[in-house]
């Protein structure tokens, strides 16, 4: 019998979130994203919105007003995000809700960016909420940007209108699905001798009532993408610094807990990228490390996570960007390596700490990426591996399980038998003789927490884990 410890996962000192999917590109499966980055992220941000009172709705903005002549991204009647299709007129089986249970089987918790229009009823935000609470411990950031006036829900009411918006679906939400924690991504604290954030008497409330404070600061942006290609004779791009950056995030930051009389809350940058189309993509990857080096480097840690925007994207603000002849595959660009180093850098990885000797069968728990009980399973290298395997067997089969092995996560999904371990080693060889630690998680198999488990279901999941997989380690080829 292997020898057996109980885990835990919990926070990295900053948290890594990715955007997978937007206005700007088509969502990316968490199998191939798992594979081409080798862990899996505290969230994955998908973006939709909800304007079900509008004539041509559920249809995209972009499909219903094909023949309509716009000169930028945002200029349709609704935002064009894709549809979110549950809520009171819909159901849960289309989008969003098939790529929360993707992104939740594979270990990583849910941030759903949802443009709304401030004037749905409370029976509608209900039936929002009602659709939540499956998905465990989950972020909604709901009409973000607020502070802005390019979005929809900006033309349709006033700021003070959005603020007390807010606040009623963040009572509503409260009360329905308290699974759900609100992130606030409004006005930010700009220069440094301003002393309010941007319209912040209008969202005081919302800034004290949220869970989640958030901005959104683009190190570089081409606003004007994809009607104007940037260029030095044209206005609609920025370039800033990552000091600056990070600078009006802290200034902010300070501004909501002084409005909150001392109290502090998770503060995120919820969309943080550096444009390729105005940097390129060398000073594209550098800008994002000097960010990273910049929160390892700040004592104070007051800085909870940054989310990466995005994984594929049809511009240059992405890790990939899509191939023009397909967009099923995507052009890694240099930014992509330079993340993959702030990735696996321990200081936003997320910890796991050794517990106790333990024996089957054991119930793991999944709460979420941040807060999950697991098992590690001890396994004897005599040098480095050729062949290193695991076999799923009996009840095993159905199990949805996340595994981490020398510092690379593989998924198995329900009904797969075999799992290939060798990548964890392709970069990483052994030196020689050492033991290594296979370490497994259960998050749900269906995406979505089990209402028959009882009390508090809607934020932890439990799989008892009944037997181990079959391990083949072999140290020289089967034939010479």
């Amino acid at each position: 019998m292997a020898k057996l410890k109980s885990i835990t996962l919990n926070p990295a000192k900053c948290a890594i979130d990715l955007s997978d999917g937007s206005e700007r590109g088509f969502y990316v499966d968490q199998d191939y994203i798992l594979r081409k980055l080798g862990r899996p992220h505290r969230a994955v941000n998908i973006m939709y919105c909800y304007y079900p009172n509008d004539k041509a709705w559920p249809k995209r903005a972009q499909d219903a007003y094909a023949d309509m002549e716009v000169g930028f991204a945002w200029d349709y009647p609704y935002d064009n995000y894709f549809p979110y299709l549950g809520g009171k007129e819909g159901n849960t089986e289309g989008e969003p809700f098939t790529c929360m249970r993707d992104i939740r089987r594979h270990g990583q918790d849910v941030i759903l960016t949802l443009t709304c229009d401030p004037k749905i009823t409370d029976d509608q935000i209900i039936a929002i909420a009602k659709d939540l609470r499956p998905f465990g411990r989950m972020m909604l950031r709901m009409n973000h940007e607020c502070t802005g006036n390019w979005f929809s829900f900006n033309k349709r009411a006033t700021y003070q209108e959005i603020a007390d918006f807010y606040v009623r679906f963040h009572k509503i939400v409260r009360k329905y699905a308290p699974n759900v924690s609100m992130i606030l991504c409004a006005g930010a604290v700009m220069g440094k001798k301003d002393i309010k954030a941007e319209k912040e008497d209008e969202f005081l409330e919302a800034i004290k009532a949220t869970e989640i404070w958030s901005i959104d600061k683009y190190i570089a942006l081409n606003w004007g993408w994809p009607y104007e290609v940037a260029e030095k004779d044209n206005h609609s791009h920025l370039r800033d610094t990552a000091k600056n950056t990070y600078n009006v995030a802290r200034r902010t930051f300070l501004r909501f807990k002084e409005i909150c009389g001392g109290k502090t809350k998770p503060m995120v940058m919820s969309e943080l990228n550096a444009d390729g189309d105005v940097t390129g993509p060398y000073d594209q990857a550098k800008i994002m490390k000097d960010f990273a080096k910049i929160i390892k480097n700040d004592p104070e840690r007051w800085f909870s996570a940054f989310c990466f925007y995005q994984f594929r994207d049809d511009g240059r603000l992405g890790l990939e960007i899509t191939d023009p002849n397909n967009p099923n595959v995507g052009v890694e660009q240099p930014v992509l390596g330079a993340y993959k180093d702030i990735i696996d850098d321990d200081f936003f990885k997320p910890e796991i700490k050794s517990g106790k000797t333990a024996k089957l069968p054991i119930k793991l728990r999944w709460g979420g990426s941040e807060d999950a009980e697991g098992v590690a399973m001890e396994l004897d290298f005599e040098k480095d591996p050729v062949f290193a395997e695991a076999n799923f067997e009996g009840s095993l089969v159905d199990a949805n399980l996340m595994m981490e092995l020398n510092g690379m996560w593989f998924y198995k999904a329900p009904g797969v038998k075999f799992v290939d371990f060798m990548p964890a080693f392709f970069k990483k060889r052994l030196k020689g003789a050492q033991k290594l630690t296979l370490k497994i998680f259960a998050p749900p198999a269906t995406g979505e927490n089990d209402p028959a488990q009882g009390k508090n279901w809607d934020m932890d999941y439990y799989y008892e884990l009944q037997e181990l997989p079959k391990i083949r380690l072999r140290f020289e080829p089967i034939c010479k």
